[in-house]
């Protein structure tokens, strides 16, 4: 395929190799383009590594997605995901232009910082990079019908990096990153719409909260900018194979998408600093109120220090803030006017006896994350739901002051409501609940049980908080969800 020494693949030799790689075809097509890349040898296969311009890099590339065109070789395509990047992109976009503007010396403009505050601050910006390859040519890109290339040299004579000329019949499939593919391209419809009408996009490519309104001039300024950084200097980066096939990408594809190792959710929230839950969660929980956070959970309740694991912590505000279970997506627009309101739920929950403090799990309910996940669908309901109740706020102050009457005791009967038999409901201590409980035969109903003079709620987080969160709207006297 190409020389080696001993075993092992080498990189290009003789001058003859260098100047061709191997022996690429000298004459090319009429259309080609030149291209700067290095050379490597990913695991011994020889693969090019290069930048392409942002706003380029969807008119070089194809993905093999659809059946009516030809073999399959991806996925397909999630638009949701798409966009989400999408909107990444065009932050670092915007960021890219307000750094060119501090390198070269150009006064600063507040938009700048104004449009990342609306589409979410963080410290830094970068894209991975991209796997493709080019189909229809020998394996490794070398021999008769292969890509032409010369070798660029320093000034020492040194390999420098190479040029190689890819034409329109080299076409980059995509085998890792199509939604990064299509996310720059919504970025560059998102830009080309503002740029061409002056108004925000209202329908497609909506990826700024102030969708449908007009531009100002500063803005245009700043996307005039970020255009301009696309269209030159913020580049993507791309490992290019040469000459696989399509079951040879397709195990490529595999190996790139299975074999790795995700996140701990905990970490990654740790480490997170442009979604604006997870900054309230620093700055106001654990900044202002001091609540203790963690991200390893006691292996046992006698060993909990009344510390919350990350990961639930977020789970629980992603409700209160989203009525979601992940808080993927969430803008400054939206969450920044909530936060006082959740601030004081939070208030109230830190006022909660024995919340917080040592073996907090078997002093209180309160200090399972199913309950406060309750908590928050109140909070949801009472103040950002579109089907809020009337005097909403007014029932959310008695709400708040109502916790404190609120028996959160492992003891208290109505946690094992659905554990009685239908005689025992029938007390008078719960006299009025099952009018707050949705039917019986609607959904789970297995919410936990009895466990060494414990409640412990179950796993079944999605299933049991509606439940928990109509029992305590009972306790305190707010409306039934079904009136």
């Amino acid at each position: 395929m190409f020389a080696r020494t001993g075993a092992l693949p080498t990189p290009l030799q003789t001058k003859q190799e260098l100047d061709s790689l191997d022996s690429l075809v000298e004459t090319g097509d009429v259309n080609e383009v030149p291209y700067n890349v290095f050379i490597g040898h990913n695991l011994g296969h020889r693969v090019f590594t290069m930048s392409v311009p942002f706003r380029k890099f969807k008119d070089i590339s194809d993905v093999a997605n659809d059946r009516e065109l030809g073999p399959v070789a991806q996925r397909s395509l999630d638009p949701n995901h798409a966009k989400k990047l999408a909107s990444y992109m065009l932050k670092g976009l915007i960021s890219a232009a307000k750094l060119k503007r501090e390198v070269t010396d150009k006064p600063a403009l507040e938009v700048f910082d104004n449009i990342l505050h609306a589409l979410g601050e963080q410290p830094y910006f970068s894209i991975q990079p991209l796997v493709c390859n080019i189909r229809n040519i020998p394996l490794g890109g070398t021999g008769n019908g292969g890509i032409r290339g010369v070798r660029l040299e320093t000034v020492g004579g040194e390999t420098a990096a190479f040029k190689v000329y890819l034409s329109e019949r080299h076409t980059l499939w995509v085998v890792d990153g199509q939604h990064r593919r299509k996310g720059a391209d919504l970025t560059m419809e998102f830009l080309e719409v503002v740029r061409a009408t002056g108004r925000y996009p209202a329908k497609s490519a909506v990826l700024y909260p102030a969708k449908g309104t007009e531009v100002t001039e500063d803005e245009m300024v700043a996307w005039n900018e970020a255009y301009d950084a696309a269209r030159s200097y913020a580049t993507l980066s791309v490992e290019v194979h040469l000459g696989l096939d399509v079951t040879q990408e397709r195990q490529l594809f595999h190996d790139l998408n299975r074999l790795g190792k995700k996140v701990d959710p905990s970490l990654a929230h740790q480490f997170d600093s442009s979604n604006p839950v997870t900054a309230f969660i620093k700055n106001r929980l654990a900044g202002d109120l001091a609540i203790q956070i963690s991200e390893k959970e006691p292996r046992d309740w006698s060993e909990d220090t009344g510390a919350l694991m990350l990961k639930d912590v977020v789970a629980i505000n992603a409700i209160a803030f989203l009525n979601k279970g992940n808080i993927s997506g969430a803008t400054p627009a939206v969450i920044e006017p909530r936060e006082a309101d959740v601030l004081k739920l939070w208030e109230r929950i830190i006022e909660i006896p024995h919340f917080g403090g040592d073996r907090a799990k078997e002093n209180t309910v309160a200090a399972q994350p199913v309950v406060l996940k309750a908590l928050a669908k109140i909070t949801y309901d009472l103040n950002f739901s579109n089907r809020k109740p009337e005097r909403a706020s007014e029932l959310f102050d008695k709400f708040l002051d109502g916790l404190n009457a609120i028996d959160f005791s492992h003891g208290n009967p109505v946690w094992y409501y659905y554990g009685l038999n239908p005689e025992d409901r029938k007390h008078e201590r719960f006299n009025g609940l099952d009018k707050y409980l949705p039917p019986d035969d609607v959904a789970n109903r297995d919410v936990g049980s009895e466990q060494a003079g414990f409640m412990r709620f179950g796993a079944k987080h999605n299933d049991i908080y509606p439940l928990l969160a109509d029992m305590i709207r009972w306790q305190v006297k707010l409306p039934s969800r079904f009136e």
